[in-house]
């Protein structure tokens, strides 16, 4: 897989259910970033998720502006889900670093 190490940028819904059915596929965990190019809080955690994607090559990171994609009802911004199999398993709101590795390593293995 030639996205491993690396946040995904999912830029229409089609790009979204690529990655969504390669993680089932291949039986990964995909966690999501909502965001935005107006939320500063958002920008402020690009670089904890690329430095989880680095680190976790059997998770998949996706990044999805919800100014691009809005098919998605997202209460706050950063937010992020879990997924697991196509199913939610978790999901949480804001700027919270410890939060996300925290949630990542509990839902990778």
């Amino acid at each position: 897989m030639a996205d491993v190490g690396k946040v995904i940028t999912c830029h229409t819904l089609a790009s979204w259910n690529q990655q969504l059915l390669k993680a089932q596929q291949y039986n990964k965990l995909l966690v999501v970033n909502f965001t935005a190019r107006w939320c500063g809080p958002c920008h402020a955690m690009a670089s904890v998720l690329e430095e989880l994607a680095k680190k976790m090559n059997n998770v998949i990171f996706l990044k999805v502006d919800i100014d691009e994609l809005n098919e998605f009802e997202v209460a706050a911004l950063p937010s992020y889900h879990f997924l697991k199999n196509g199913r939610l398993v978790e999901k949480f709101e804001g700027a919270k670093k410890d939060v996300l590795k925290s949630t990542v390593s509990k839902h990778a293995t």
